[in-house]
């Protein structure tokens, strides 16, 4: 079992790491505030030092160091496993420890293709362990309550949208040698810092119809990829929604905006309620504002937040009694905010058609099929620009 008691002694379900950089931490941390569930037994990096750096500072007596994921394989210890490395390297990773039997949640982005995202799942499937994606701002309060507001129907069908994923990050941000590459990093601002909008977007609004962008490179001489995009995507539904994405914007910010037949609601938390006139023109509907506003506050927000909130749905989930085997069956209904893979894929393949759409000139349908020109990453390293030659490591 994951977790289950045995002599009186609750057994926790034990986690490794692997990747050991910057966002490792957060993940460190999210499982700490669950160990009453769960033990950190392992940390893994191509450099063991770093790994061993991070041992020390949080206090993981117990965690083991290794240099390779494939020394944590045959740990029958270790049912958990958080990949955090550079996103060439989900795929692989994953696969081999789904195919080891346990369950994975990496970082985003999935994967560097759809190909490699429809690998990846092929696996889960064949293991019928859990596979989860990275998508902590699900669990942020705004969002998890425009979700549920917008489930509710009360402000009608969504008519337009709006999605803004602002960031601002220096030249010197794409010094880092694998950082800034369409083969390794796999993209710019759009797959790699609005991947988080995207993400929310389709948990909201589903799949699109179609998708058409343009992107740019502003301010980033040093990277081959865009470090900024626009985008339209349409929906069965008769939505029209615009995603505009940014690495130059001073003050940052990200925003959900939905302009809904009664009413426009947004993440930030704003409603703004409008009903016709006679002559056509706007008159303001107070008693609806305040309906949407109690419906809002009356909604529960998840207890954490942020990777805590996330990682703690997935141990919450990897626990329950009925896990006799140990293994969550594929099958499985995901509780509400809790990512798998096909959420994780269907962000990926939004991705790809935006740069398809971009590098090709047209308008890009969705689903896209193995045929399509970028559904492999070696497809895409043929058909996307260098917007800039990637100076060789130290040239900065």
């Amino acid at each position: 079992m994951d977790v289950s008691i045995e002599n009186g002694v609750k057994i926790m379900l034990g986690v490794a790491i692997i990747g050991t950089g910057v966002i490792c931490e957060r993940h460190i941390e999210a499982y700490l505030a669950h160990q009453d569930r769960c033990a950190i037994r392992a940390l893994c990096d191509l450099f063991p030092e770093k790994a061993e750096k991070l041992k020390e500072k949080y206090g993981l007596a117990q965690a083991q160091v290794y240099a390779s994921y494939e020394e944590i394989l045959p740990r029958g210890d270790i049912r958990l496993v958080s990949i955090c490395t550079p996103p060439f390297t989900h795929a692989p990773a994953a696969i081999a420890l789904m195919g080891a039997g346990k369950h994975v949640v990496t970082e985003k982005p999935m994967a560097a293709s759809l190909e490699e995202c429809d690998a990846m799942l092929a696996a889960q499937r064949a293991s019928g362990v859990y596979l989860g994606v990275v998508s902590q701002n699900r669990f942020q309060p705004d969002n998890w309550k425009l979700h549920e507001l917008l489930r509710s129907g009360m402000a009608g069908r969504p008519l337009f949208g709006q999605v803004e994923s602002y960031w601002f990050r220096g030249h010197s941000y794409y010094d880092m040698w694998w950082r800034g590459t369409w083969e390794k990093e796999g993209g710019g601002c759009t797959l790699n810092h609005a991947v988080h909008q995207i993400d929310l977007l389709n948990w909201m609004m589903g799949a699109p119809r179609t998708v058409t962008a343009v992107l740019g490179n502003v301010a980033h001489d040093n990277a081959e990829v865009e470090d900024v995009a626009a985008a339209v995507l349409t929906y069965e539904c008769g939505a029209l929604v615009t995603l505009t994405a940014s690495l130059v914007t001073h003050g940052e910010g990200q925003r959900l905006d939905f302009q809904c037949e009664r009413a426009g609601i947004s993440s930030p938390f704003g409603v703004r309620a409008d009903t016709s006139r006679p002559d056509g023109f706007p008159q303001r509907d107070a008693d609806m504002e305040k309906e949407l506003t109690a419906l809002w506050e009356s909604i529960t927000p998840p207890s954490q937040t942020g990777h805590v909130g996330q990682i703690g749905a997935v141990v919450e989930y990897l626990e329950p009694p009925e896990h006799t085997q140990g293994i969550k069956a594929a099958s499985a209904p995901l509780p509400t905010g809790l990512s798998g893979g096909e959420d994780g894929r269907l962000a990926i393949e939004v991705i790809t058609a935006i740069y398809e759409s971009a590098f090709t000139g047209r308008t890009v349908a969705l689903p896209l099929a193995p045929d399509d020109p970028f559904y492999t990453k070696e497809g895409m390293l043929g058909n996307v620009r260098k917007f800039h030659e990637k100076p060789l490591q130290g040239d900065r």
